[in-house]
């Protein structure tokens, strides 16, 4: 596309682009999504950085509505509360009556603590069925699609927010936002509005 405009880059120079505007979008949509389903289907995935596995979390609802992300060094309890609360926090989320997860036990472990606090409703059901995630695969390979031809992530400050681009991508082509942004509008006019920007 830059060749066409007679424009010579290297790949950092799109890399920095990346970094720096991915966020922003992400950002920018976030207040604009319609409202989600109350049945969250919950898994993870792995990804490389730094040459080490990390895992990423990505929850969506029954059907296929992106609900959130994030990337963390561990499988951890720790890190799985710490995803469920962010997701809990966002605008365009409900308090979940069901959610799924899969044999991983410390998602399990998480949503009962949260449960025990307060932060659930005690009668949520948590239902470990594994082929029930099924639905969140589309969207792990679509992440793993994207950043395969990469040449790999240094740090998991910018793989977070290469990855957080990626999905507001995906959010647009699921056509997740609000009426104001559904009707005959390119994804290059939805960016446009959410920065306020003219065509």
């Amino acid at each position: 596309m830059m060749e066409e405009h007679g424009l010579i880059l290297v790949h950092t120079t799109i890399m920095r682009w990346v970094h720096q505007y991915a966020p922003q979008i992400d950002t920018k949509i976030r207040p604009h999504l319609k409202r989600t389903d109350k049945s969250w289907r919950v898994d993870e995935t792995y990804l490389k950085v730094k040459g080490k596995w990390t895992y990423l979390y990505k929850a969506v609802d029954k059907d296929g509505n992106t609900l959130d992300f994030l990337l963390g060094a561990k499988p951890d309890a720790k890190a799985t509360s710490r995803f469920f609360k962010k997701v809990l926090k966002a605008n365009h989320t409900q308090t979940p009556r069901l959610i799924n997860v899969d044999k991983n036990p410390a998602p399990s472990g998480s949503l009962e603590q949260l449960k025990r606090a307060g932060i659930l409703p005690e009668k949520m059901e948590i239902r470990p069925v594994k082929y029930l995630n099924n639905i969140v695969e589309p969207d792990h390979r679509f992440i793993k699609k994207v950043i395969q031809p990469c040449l790999g992530f240094q740090s998991i400050q910018t793989a977070a927010k290469t990855i957080s681009g990626i999905e507001a991508r995906h959010i647009l082509w699921k056509g997740q936002l609000g009426r104001s942004f559904s009707v005959g509008l390119s994804r290059a006019q939805i960016v446009n509005k959410l920065f306020g920007l003219t065509a």
